[in-house]
């Protein structure tokens, strides 16, 4: 979300260069693999439900990285002026896609459309903008998505098929990341709630809020695994108010569901926006795919 944000970081590098790198991290051994790299920006990797491909967006357009290949294939979506963001996930069953799209050169234009998972043309869910995608139901019915509406941003709910959103957060402060645990008992997000970033759950009707993290760092983009077990965020290192800006010192952390505890499962690296926005487990659960970025100085 806040696509705002990395253009603007953008900005202020007009001599540099930035090259983005997708990594997969294994949750046992905290091992690290790289994937593809480029110089050039691409965020938020979706991991293929049959584990054989990523997509990835890039310049307004999506990407299929095929694991074998390791090239990028631009997907055929049919928006006259291309403008994906990095909201974009893949259905439980694989068959279709989410998108979230800027019809205009204004990130507060955003909202959610639904394809084939081959591309094609995109339906659209959500009347109100902005709405940036983040979370499926386990049973492909529901999608989950935030929203501002009358100056807050909170987590809305709408049928796949189409209908009314409905908004499950009140507090005050954004409200963010909402995905599903496998089972359809809860949803995971960031709030603001409590005066920090922290990751907080509740259950899909928004009743019975927690919060499950409080230290010092800036917590955002739970993703809980296939399997139920983990809960993997993106944490960072210095407080960024309710902004998860590009360019940054940060980690992933795993929290284990089953007593709340928490661990580091990388080191401190150069990302924030854009590096895991999107659900982004292995299929089998036992890996994490992120972006972790660089820049290199070109001017004087």
């Amino acid at each position: 979300m806040m696509l705002h944000a990395v253009l603007a970081t953008a900005m202020m590098w007009q001599d540099t260069t930035i090259s983005s790198t997708l990594k997969t991290v294994e949750i046992a051994s905290g091992k690290i693999d790289t994937v593809y790299r480029a110089d050039r920006h691409f965020e938020a990797p979706n991991w293929s439900r049959d584990g054989r491909y990523f997509l990835v967006n890039s310049d307004g357009r999506l990407y299929r990285l095929n694991v074998g290949s390791r090239q990028l294939d631009q997907l055929p979506i049919a928006f006259t002026t291309p403008r994906i963001n990095n909201d974009h996930g893949i259905s439980p069953d694989g068959k279709w896609l989410v998108v979230s799209h800027e019809p205009t050169e204004d990130w507060l234009t955003s909202s959610v459309y639904l394809l084939p998972i081959t591309g094609g043309t995109p339906k659209q869910l959500t009347t109100k903008a902005p709405s940036f995608w983040h979370g499926w139901s386990p049973d492909g019915k529901t999608l989950a998505f935030v929203g501002r509406r009358d100056g807050e941003f909170d987590i809305y709910t709408i049928p796949v098929g189409g209908g009314e959103e409905k908004r499950i957060t009140t507090c005050t402060g954004l409200d963010d990341g909402p995905d599903y645990s496998p089972d359809g008992s809860f949803i995971y997000y960031n709030s603001f709630c409590s005066g920090t970033m922290q990751i907080w759950r509740m259950h899909p009707d928004g009743s019975a809020a927690e919060q499950l993290t409080r230290d010092a760092y800036a917590n955002w983009f739970p993703h809980p695994s296939p399997d139920g077990r983990w809960v993997v965020f993106l944490s960072f290192l210095e407080d960024q108010g309710q902004d998860h800006p590009f360019g940054k010192q940060v980690k992933l952390r795993l929290m284990d569901v089953r007593d709340g505890s928490v661990r580091d499962l990388t080191a401190p690296f150069f990302g924030g926006q854009g590096t895991i926005n999107v659900p982004s487990w292995s299929p089998d659960s036992r890996r994490v795919a992120f972006v972790s970025f660089e820049r290199h100085v070109t001017g004087p």
